[in-house]
């Protein structure tokens, strides 16, 4: 464990030395100025990579094992048999792994340190008339349904690329109906459920049902799911402001 936490963290710093290096040499050779409050600036890169080191350990250790364990079990055919009484191949056998993963989408993304990031700019931004908390929980259902879908698409085994132009299409369509405003916010919405504590859930949920549907195959049915996760944001955000210009509207008669 201590041999793992020694790797982590010099590969924490690895990573994190560059973008450090790149703000100073922009603010000192650049900007020409000092940088305010070293000190506080200093130690919160140090709290930034210990953060780091110790969140990546941790997703090695129980989220990555956990997402994985929890989607073969639910898929396992004892457990399916003692809930559903048909045919393993059918998707309604698997109606667990759906909730689960609805469920896990959603928590996931409402823990999400980047979405909490753009919510609170957003906020700023519009003068607080977009909540904090709305646009996390709009972001998070979309998410949610995006897992439902997609782990549906890995028991019946249809092409991915069919859900993604289809969902692509709808978010095309919503773009011209939709006032401006939120159309660019909820493009960024999208991108960012695919961080750092949505992806090692939801990978491992996808691997651990490939690998247990039968006539999966974990390399070709185990990924996508990440991808579908950064559609269903756009189209719950839109359809969001959609649903808002419709109570103005009605509210006017």
């Amino acid at each position: 464990m201590l041999k793992e936490l020694g790797i982590t963290f010099l590969t924490t710093i690895r990573d994190v030395a560059p973008i450090v290096l790149l703000i100073a040499v922009f603010q000192i050779f650049i900007i020409k100025k000092t940088i305010p409050h070293l000190k506080k600036v200093v130690f919160g890169v140090i709290l930034v990579i210990l953060g780091l080191t110790l969140f990546l350990m941790g997703l090695e250790q129980a989220l990555f094992p956990v997402g994985e364990l929890m989607s073969k079990q639910l898929s396992n055919p004892e457990f399916i048999d003692k809930h559903y009484s048909g045919v393993l191949t059918d998707w309604q056998a698997y109606y667990w792994v759906y909730i689960f993963a609805a469920l896990i989408g959603f928590s996931t993304t409402i823990a999400e340190p980047s979405l909490y990031a753009v919510a609170v700019k957003a906020n700023e931004v519009s003068g607080r008339t977009i909540g904090i908390f709305h646009l996390r929980f709009v972001v998070a259902l979309g998410v949610a349904f995006a897992l439902v879908v997609g782990t549906y698409r890995i028991v019946v085994g249809d092409s991915l690329a069919t859900y993604i132009m289809v969902g692509y299409i709808i978010v095309l369509i919503q773009t011209i109906f939709v006032k401006k405003d939120l159309v660019a916010l909820a493009y960024d919405s999208g991108g960012v459920t695919t961080s750092t504590i949505t992806v090692p859930i939801v990978a491992a949920l996808g691997l651990g049902l490939a690998s247990v549907v039968p006539g999966r195959n974990p390399a070709i049915d185990g990924f996508g799911l990440i991808a579908l996760a950064s559609v269903f944001p756009m189209i719950t955000v839109l359809g969001y402001a959609q649903m808002i210009d419709l109570i103005k509207y009605i509210n006017k008669f």
